[in-house]
């Protein structure tokens, strides 16, 4: 835990009983699990709409293939194919 250790949390512990009493200590456990708990499902809830949103990976482009292609092109251009230039 680093710099804090056991007579640390003993000390904060006793703060606590100090600050809030021994009849308010089940309710504020209670409440602070509450919270925990709610705290966890809107995590997951955000994890779980991360992943939905997520693009979907690209479709493979189809390749064309060059036989395909018609062979002149001199036709579509008004000119006919046996003419000269």
């Amino acid at each position: 835990m680093g710099a804090f250790g056991w007579p640390h949390l003993l000390i904060i512990l006793a703060v606590i009983l100090l600050l809030f009493g021994a009849a308010k200590l089940p309710a504020l456990a209670k409440s602070v699990g509450q919270s925990a708990r709610v705290f966890k499902g809107e995590m997951k809830a955000m994890k779980d709409d991360d992943v939905s949103a997520a693009p979907a990976p690209p479709a493979t482009p189809t390749v064309t293939s060059d036989a395909a292609a018609p062979a002149d092109t001199s036709a579509s251009s008004g000119g006919s194919a046996d003419a000269k230039p």
